[in-house]
């Protein structure tokens, strides 16, 4: 008798524990109001590759969509030009270097020449100013061909930043000038811009967290969106609404210019918030066990993590049992 009041007395215990537990009182919660925009994926920075000197484009290494490096090298300028300069500059350095030879050669005679006393000092002293004029004019003409290499190097069209081709301003073959863009690159770092109405202007404010939808149009659901932040909020208004910049991880697969839903917090609201686990679906109809009422139909609204938003059906106060 005394293990069967014992158990008895553990059970009744356990029991008001477990009913205890089950028990969820009704309050209001206050929730951010997200109203749903489209946001269009934007390239923070969009640069051109520029052709640096007039020329022939060869060996175009990129279209449209193509990933580049910085510094990479997309194409080539070719002038004919600079080639026949160059060949020039090498002729006439052959020739300074024979004459410097000579030059040299004349020196070395005429100071042996003045050590016997055969000429005078000036005789000399010309010799040496003819190997200096000749050994400066080489010098002169050495800088000259460094400028024109660098002019040559200078035909490389490099790509300004990493990240994706938007646009090929040229073909194979065709004529560019200098500072003329060659490809249109979208930098790496992608950021959403968002547009809201001038009514909601107060609302935003740069730090603040958005969801963000799935890929694409479609709304989706509450499971599959994903936390992006405001990092800039333009301070000029286009054509009434207040224009945004959210950044997110994940951005680099899409398209620029392709859009999805960002759901952004204008305001506060009061709403009910119930645990999942307390609401019951029979024949597509949600009801909660309301203590001292029974079962009570409701409305339920968007999921948020464990609990789902009660639009109908309960006041603050209700006192929720686990069916």
């Amino acid at each position: 008798m005394l293990h069967k009041a014992a158990f008895l007395f553990l059970l009744t215990a356990f029991g008001a524990s477990a009913f205890a537990q089950a028990e969820f009182r009704v309050t209001v919660s206050e929730l951010d109001d997200r109203k749903a925009v489209f946001g269009t994926v934007q390239s923070v920075d969009v640069v051109a590759a520029r052709a640096r000197i007039g020329g022939t484009t060869r060996g175009l290494a990129v279209d449209e969509g193509s990933a580049v490096r910085a510094g990479e090298v997309i194409a080539t300028v070719e002038d004919p030009k600079l080639g026949l300069q160059m060949a020039s500059l090498d002729a006439r350095l052959r020739a300074l270097d024979a004459q410097r030879k000579l030059a040299q050669t004349e020196l070395d005679r005429m100071q042996k020449l003045r050590v016997s006393g055969t000429i005078s000092q000036a005789r000399l002293d010309e010799a040496q100013t003819n190997l200096n004029v000749v050994t400066g004019n080489r010098a002169a003409l050495v800088a000259e061909r460094a400028v024109l290499e660098e002019q040559m190097a200078e035909g490389a069209v490099l790509a300004p930043a990493a990240g994706r081709v938007l646009r090929v301003q040229v073909t194979e073959g065709v004529v560019v000038m200098p500072g003329e863009p060659v490809a249109v690159i979208a930098a790496e770092r992608y950021v959403l811009r968002i547009e809201l109405p001038e009514r909601h202007a107060r609302f935003i404010h740069e730090g603040d967290e958005v969801l963000i939808g799935e890929r694409g149009l479609a709304p989706g659901d509450a499971d599959s969106q994903r936390k992006g932040t405001i990092t800039q909020v333009y301070p000029e208004m286009s054509h009434g609404r207040v224009i945004a910049d959210v950044e997110a991880t994940g951005l680099g697969d899409y398209f620029v210019g392709e859009r999805t839903r960002v759901h952004v917090a204008t305001g506060k609201r009061e709403t009910i918030l119930v645990p999942a686990e307390l609401i019951r679906q029979r024949y597509g109809v949600a009801f909660v066990l309301v203590k001292g009422e029974g079962e009570v139909m409701v409305q339920p609204g968007q999921r948020l993590g464990d609990e789902i938003e009660i639009l109908s059906g309960l006041k603050p106060g209700d006192i929720l049992l686990q069916h």
